[in-house]
């Protein structure tokens, strides 16, 4: 096997782990899991009522 042809076999299973991730990302299955990470970040904060969040006018 050359270095040409071990090349080619690198490129196509790179080509098709990237195809696969991609397809993992937007499938609908993920979506739930994705909706719910993206709210991790707001976890932490302090929950706040109307009241209080008015800025000093």
């Amino acid at each position: 096997m050359d270095y040409a042809t071990s090349g080619s076999i690198y490129t196509v299973v790179v080509f098709v782990s990237f195809i696969g991730v991609v397809w993992w990302a937007f499938s609908n299955k993920s979506k739930a899991n994705f909706d719910e990470a993206e709210k991790l970040i707001f976890d932490d904060e302090p929950q706040h009522s109307k009241r209080e969040s008015k800025v000093d006018e």
